[in-house]
């Protein structure tokens, strides 16, 4: 399933309580996407399975009126609703799979019992993704819905302009929507979104050039590294957006398809109401491909453009083209 897919199925399975699981490569968004309808839910709690010992899960003994009773551990909920997370759950040792199993079906540890309100959910790598993975036991497989989580690039923009992930990463992945995820096992550093929204955090934190290449190579990977540290250098020769907006029949409009792919993302996340009109001049210069991108990031960006009417005249005279999208 697409992420946006995933969340909706995901919504519905934790409203009847279904334990689920969530598998996919590394840096896909799984933990993302479990956190983000956990939270619309309720409280959230992401336990790490492969860190924990048996003991950390079912709690230790003591002594009460003579007798042995297992103290469940604090990081269990006593109360409210929410969502149990037992990440990277086949990384963990069979004997600690066999003991969350519990807590999945039973919906209790020894003499802990999981209050009403919460829901238990897992998620992990594939085998084939060679993350140190343990089978899964069928019988504990065979206690979840199964979800496959697939990368999507428009998805993941909407996510990326949501949470301010920086211009220039979201124009070189709508340029190269390839690169958002090239998982390779054999490598350290591979493009995955988690590993680009590091890439964001490093750029928008001001680095050299000869400094940004090794940092994103180090992050992405060398040959995502290369492309991307080009597009930036395109990146920055752009129309200044402040002149786009006081000039928008006489701005210079580039060729390069790289700068057109830049220069549409740069103006859909800056755009307000009050530029929307001269923006909208601007735009109707570019090939109707760089139109239509510019308009789905801005409106992705900020809902309320779609009620204008500089946005309800451009899409009236392209609703052909949007269409057939």
């Amino acid at each position: 399933m697409k992420p946006a897919a995933a969340a909706r199925a995901l919504t519905h399975l934790i409203k009847i309580k279904q334990p689920t699981f969530l598998w996919g490569p590394p840096g896909v968004g799984k933990s993302s996407i479990a956190r983000q309808v956990a939270l619309a839910y309720g409280q959230f709690i992401d336990l790490r399975l492969v860190q924990l010992d048996i003991i950390d899960l079912r709690g230790v003994l003591m002594v009460e009126n003579k007798k042995s009773v297992w103290a469940p551990p604090a990081m269990l909920p006593t109360k409210g609703k929410g969502v149990i997370l037992l990440d990277e759950f086949v990384q963990a040792l069979p004997l600690m799979q066999n003991t969350a199993s519990q807590l999945i079906l039973d919906r209790r540890i020894g003499d802990y019992i999981l209050p009403e309100g919460w829901v238990v959910l897992a998620a992990g790598n594939r085998e084939t993704d060679r993350a140190a993975t343990n089978k899964m036991p069928s019988h504990i497989a065979n206690r979840f819905t199964h979800i496959t989580v697939d990368v999507d690039y428009n998805d993941w923009q909407s996510w990326a302009v949501a949470n301010k992930i920086n211009p220039m990463v979201i124009a070189f992945l709508a340029f190269r929507p390839a690169m958002l995820h090239q998982f390779n096992p054999a490598e350290k550093a591979f493009p995955s979104p988690r590993s680009w929204e590091f890439v964001s955090k490093i750029v928008s934190n001001g680095v050299d050039d000869e400094t940004m290449l090794e940092v994103v190579q180090g992050t992405v990977g060398q040959a995502a590294a290369t492309e991307f540290v080009g597009f930036v250098r395109v990146f920055r020769d752009l129309p200044d957006y402040d002149e786009i907006v006081k000039r928008p029949e006489t701005t210079d409009v580039p060729t390069n398809p790289a700068a057109l792919y830049a220069l549409s993302t740069m103006v859909a996340v800056r755009v307000s109401k009050a530029d929307m009109k001269n923006v909208f001049k601007y735009l109707t210069r570019l090939p109707q491909d760089f139109q239509v991108l510019a308009v789905n990031t801005l409106t992705r960006s900020n809902k309320e453009l779609i009620e204008t009417s500089t946005y309800i005249q451009w899409a009236s005279d392209h609703k052909d083209v949007l269409l057939n999208r």
